[in-house]
């Protein structure tokens, strides 16, 4: 049975320029006008001191992002970080201490933390999955299910819990599904239109072990095995004799992924982690006025 080793890498940071919008946008949204409640009723000279600390077990990310939330509003405020992405953090761990005026540290608060709540939550959820299969040797790879504007980030938060990118886009790689085979009519005749086209490394969707031995015969670089039982997944496996890699997809949660690796399939593909992640617990409070 072959398996594909896991290999650590350094998760590269989101771009910039995508932050800087994320952060646009939300500061946009959250604020309007100005933030009534705090311009009301503290001081323009008001400083206070904050703690953002974990309220549960959590993956850390999003921290520098929330960082330049607070830098945007409160240029001038004394900001530790004392994590940074990709720790584990216990419930009560601290994440930065920031010192600094009142009005703009409370105005950006509900910004920062539901980004690092939601983009940590990713990251956990994902974290849950990995160690699920840990000695497998199986990878568990993320997929396009993501919120819309948010898939850089999302993408970034799952490499952070120990999962490895799927398509980034339409444009990062070749996957014929079934809506292809459909059209083109067959696996075998949709793989050779995608490879008269000049593509290269072709995944095909196979809903059936039919179609996988089609998708072999016709020289499919990766099959994607979707809906399978793990019956069917071990039967792939030994149709492919580790000549190509076989990744399993659909309807895989917490529960069933252990038994989905331990087929021997190289890839497991899970959209939960991006679709579904709820945000994990993290407050920020204030340690005394100033």
């Amino acid at each position: 049975m072959r398996r594909r080793k896991r290999q650590s890498k350094s998760v590269t940071t989101p771009d910039q320029r995508t932050i800087e919008r994320l952060i646009d946008d939300a500061l946009e949204e959250d604020l309007g006008a100005g933030d009534l409640t705090s311009a009301a009723t503290l001081g323009k000279d008001t400083r206070i001191e904050l703690v953002m600390a974990t309220r549960q077990d959590i993956i850390v990310a999003g921290l520098d992002i929330a960082l330049q939330v607070f830098r945007r509003l409160a240029p001038d405020a004394h900001i530790e970080c004392l994590s940074e992405d990709g720790a584990r953090l216990p419930k009560d761990g601290q994440l930065m201490l920031l010192k600094g005026p009142a009005r703009a540290l409370l105005s950006g608060e509900r910004t920062a933390l539901n980004i690092v709540q939601m983009l940590s939550g990713i990251a956990t959820e994902t974290g849950r999955f990995v160690d699920a299969i840990a000695g497998t040797g199986a990878v568990l790879l993320d997929t396009r299910k993501t919120i819309p504007g948010l898939r850089e980030l999302s993408k970034y938060a799952t490499r952070l819990g120990g999962a490895t990118n799927h398509r980034m886009r339409l444009d990062d790689g070749v996957l014929i599904k079934d809506n292809h085979i459909a059209v083109a009519g067959s696996v075998t005749q949709a793989l050779k239109l995608a490879q008269q086209a000049g593509l290269k490394d072709i995944e095909v969707e196979c809903d059936t072990l039919e179609q996988v031995e089609q998708a072999l015969a016709a020289g499919a670089d990766k099959i994607l095995l979707d809906n399978m039982s793990n019956d069917e997944l071990r039967q792939a496996v030994e149709m492919s004799g580790g000549r190509i890699p076989l990744e399993a997809s659909g309807g895989v949660n917490i529960k069933t992924i252990r038994a989905i690796a331990e087929t021997g399939v190289d890839f497991i593909s899970v959209g939960h982690i991006t679709q579904s992640a709820g945000a994990v617990d993290i407050g920020l409070d204030m340690i005394e006025p100033l």
